[in-house]
């Protein structure tokens, strides 16, 4: 890029380093990029909102006729709106001065988020336009800049219903329901000045090389390059370990910090190095910025993922990032900081941080505390299937990944959540991406549900049943060798790392609200089903970990370790006995994979490319229509609305399908029902019943049923029917099934 002429004279207004303590959110909000020539822009606004697309007259003088306080958004109490209906225009405005001391330097205006699409102007000036709600919107105002006063108008267009913009948990109704809460609409991350030389750092990765007792530092410059240089300096505890330095240029500057006696960031037990960047010209240091970095390694072997080479049991918790005052905005800074120790005292060494992305403050006090986390993206309320969405989700992912990637924190990248298959496309392209954006971490392509990248590195299921005992067979079933076949995905044997990535969801004291599985009725009963889940998991030596629903309750999602406001339900002790039970994973290990047994299909599913077509009805066929035939309509499973791989749509509450079958008489050892539903289903073979699952229950994914003697005593040599009955009451809506043979 280009260096703009910078501007020679401004007009001081304070000192710079050290905001008011009236400015709300007043700390610098990227620790990890931090400047000393920097100036919080957060505080009163001018604010307006409208539905008029067209409406531009905010940026001709039209009088503003509210106030809000960045950044908070003006659906929460803390922006003094606390305007919750849909809106899809809001526009800021407010003046400020550039302090004396920066004259002669380039300057950036840097909002951190702003739900959607957003536009800023300075003086009149365009300065800026981005798509993206979770990313950096950064826009060099340098030529636009005038001594004295200068104004900036920031308009963002939000519209949620319209299916083209990631949306997380915010609701697509006008309140919010299920497992969907406020809205977020517009700036919702500090906005704040900086300035920088006319060459300045615009963006580093640094690899931490734990064998080669390195750092891999690239650094991209903006601005000249001739005669300027790059330098770096890893100190500890203050003293300088390393130095390294190299040409500026617009490709990136590569720099090696060789680390002679290297201390490990570890869970619960971090080390962060200081590391100061400079662009340099000669004895003049142009641009200075300071971060941090962590020595350690997560890598892929086998089964087991290891963080710095040992097996580290991920116990994770589902943390949403909502505030009952500030929405997606964290109160305080503070606030950041309590949620991550409120989680350690419960147990958990980690968090799956969930249909969000999360401040650089808050990854920063992860680094800080040893606290695990894996990054997501908001990708709920997308319309996968449109062509649209894909290009602003891919360059903000891109975004998000080259922001966060510095942080030893995060130890894993998961974009997308419970997509359909129409998201699969997607998912390869952005995990690949991601990939190639950072090779230091796994990623995961999508968090339960529908799985299709062939060269996955590792996968996950979402489990919410809240029986113990069946919690505990199927995954010690499924990981501990039922050799299903590949193609059934997440529920057959593996050879890459699993974890269940969603599990447990008790709600108590659900007046008003909801919880998985049912209402304990008591405190007792509440921690029998908590200590059993959580120790099928912990017994199991082929899960890497798991991640329990959720830190906190949210709005009308009763679940959570903790109410809504932070107050604990229970004693945190026996919330961290059951977390911190011993896993086998550690002191054990993954066991062999299971080898594959050579299956016989006897009736297809949708993953065994067999294209028969079921008889199906959606009206109560009465009595003996599960050894009937004819009469129904016809269609390919799976039957759906919302999940799985659907063929023929489903969308009412009760769904029967039936097919007939040809069996040879051969003899066979062991008979699998591979079923995805959801919900209750129940299948019968000739009219005799081989499997049922409890009212309310269901399944992410094709699961094997060990159904040997249920199938010898109904099947007969010669024409079978094999039937089906799913009930539907609320979330998801799928039904596909197969039945396989083994000798």
């Amino acid at each position: 890029m280009k260096a703009m002429t910078p501007i020679v004279a401004f007009v001081a207004i304070h000192a710079v380093v050290a905001p008011s303590q009236g400015i709300p959110r007043p700390e610098h909000p990227r620790p990890d990029m931090m400047r000393t020539d920097w100036l919080s822009l957060n505080g009163s606004w001018e604010f307006a909102e409208t539905n008029d697309d067209a409406d531009r007259s905010y940026l001709d003088g039209k009088a503003f006729p509210d106030r809000i306080v960045v950044p908070f958004a003006r659906e929460s109490k803390l922006s003094g709106l606390g305007r919750t209906g849909f809106v899809k225009n809001v526009w800021y405005r407010r003046t400020f001065n550039v302090p004396q001391g920066w004259a002669g330097k380039r300057v950036r205006l840097n909002i951190g988020a702003s739900d959607w699409r957003t536009e800023i102007w300075v003086n009149g000036a365009k300065v800026k336009e981005y798509v993206g709600g979770s990313s950096p919107v950064t826009g060099e105002i340098t030529q636009a800049l005038k001594p004295g006063e200068n104004t900036v108008v920031v308009h963002v267009y939000d519209d949620s219903a319209s299916g083209l913009q990631p949306l997380g948990k915010q609701s697509r109704q006008e309140k919010s329901e299920g497992i969907f809460y406020t809205r977020t609409t517009g700036i919702w991350q500090s906005v704040w000045l900086e300035a920088m030389g006319d060459t300045f750092v615009r963006q580093t990765a640094v690899e931490p090389d734990v064998p080669g007792k390195r750092f891999i530092v690239a650094v991209e410059t903006d601005g000249p390059a001739d005669g300027r240089t790059v330098r770096a300096v890893l100190s500890e505890n203050g003293k300088a370990v390393a130095t390294a330095e190299a040409p500026a240029g617009g490709k990136p500057s590569h720099l090696i910090l060789n680390v002679k006696k290297p201390r490990l960031w570890e869970p619960g037990k971090p080390f962060l190095y200081d590391l100061t960047y400079e662009v340099r010209q000669g004895a003049k240091t142009l641009d200075r910025v300071q971060s941090q970095a962590g020595m350690r390694s997560v890598e892929i072997h086998g089964r087991a993922i290891l963080v710095n080479g040992k097996r580290v049991f991920q116990r994770l918790v589902l943390d949403q990032g909502f505030y009952p005052d500030g929405v997606w905005t964290a109160p305080s800074d503070a606030e950041l900081k309590a949620d991550i120790e409120r989680s350690m005292a419960a147990g958990f060494n980690g968090a799956r941080l969930h249909q969000k992305v999360f401040e650089p403050r808050f990854l920063y006090w992860a680094d800080k505390m040893g606290y695990m986390v894996w990054g997501e993206y908001p990708s709920y309320g997308m319309l996968y299937g449109d062509p649209r969405v894909n290009r602003p989700v891919q360059e903000e992912w891109q975004h998000i990944v080259e922001r966060d990637r510095n942080h030893p924190a995060i130890v894993g990248w998961c974009p997308f959540n419970e997509t359909e298959a129409a998201a699969i496309p997607m998912q390869n392209t952005v995990a690949r991406m991601t990939w190639a954006l950072d090779r230091t971490r796994p990623c995961l392509d999508t968090s339960g549900w529908t799985h299709g990248l062939p060269e996955a590195q590792l996968s996950d299921a979402h489990d919410y049943d809240a029986d113990a005992q069946r919690f505990y067979k199927r995954w010690m079933d499924n990981l501990g060798g039922t050799g299903l076949p590949a193609r059934y995905g997440q529920s057959g044997p593996t050879d890459i790392p699993f974890y269940i990535s969603e599990f447990g969801g008790i709600g108590y004291d659900v007046k008003g609200g909801w919880g998985y599985g049912g209402t304990p009725k008591s405190e007792d009963e509440f921690f029998a089903r908590l200590r059993g889940t959580v120790k099928a998991l912990t017994d199991n030596p082929n899960l890497f970990g798991f991640c329990y629903t959720q830190l906190t309750d949210v709005e009308q999602e009763h679940n959570g370790v903790y109410y809504y406001d932070r107050r604990p339900k229970f004693d945190l002790a026996k919330f961290r006995a059951a977390f911190s039970q011993p896993s086998r994973y550690e002191s054990q290990g993954p066991t062999p994979s299971a080898t594959p047994q050579a299956w016989s299909v006897l009736v297809g599913s949708a993953r065994d490319g067999q294209a028969r077509a079921w008889e199906y009805t959606t009206s109560d066929p009465g009595a003996g229509w599960e050894s009937a035939s004819g009469g129904w309509k016809t269609g390919l499973g799976g039957f759906g609305a919302e999940v799985g791989e659907i063929k023929t749509a489903w969308t009412t509450p009760d769904l029967w399908i039936r097919q007939s079958f040809d069996y040879d008489g051969a003899a066979f050892a062991k008979a699998a029902l591979v079923i995805f539903y959801d919900n209750a289903a129940e299948v019968y073979v000739n009219g005799k019943p081989i499997f049922k699952a409890e009212p309310g229950t269901w399944n992410g994914g094709y699961e094997g049923q060990d159904v040997t003697t249920a199938l010898k005593a109904a099947l007969k040599p010669g024409r079978n029917t094999i039937a089906a009955h799913v009930h539907q009451n609320d979330g998801g809506q799928f039904l596909d099934l197969a039945l396989i043979t083994s000798k």
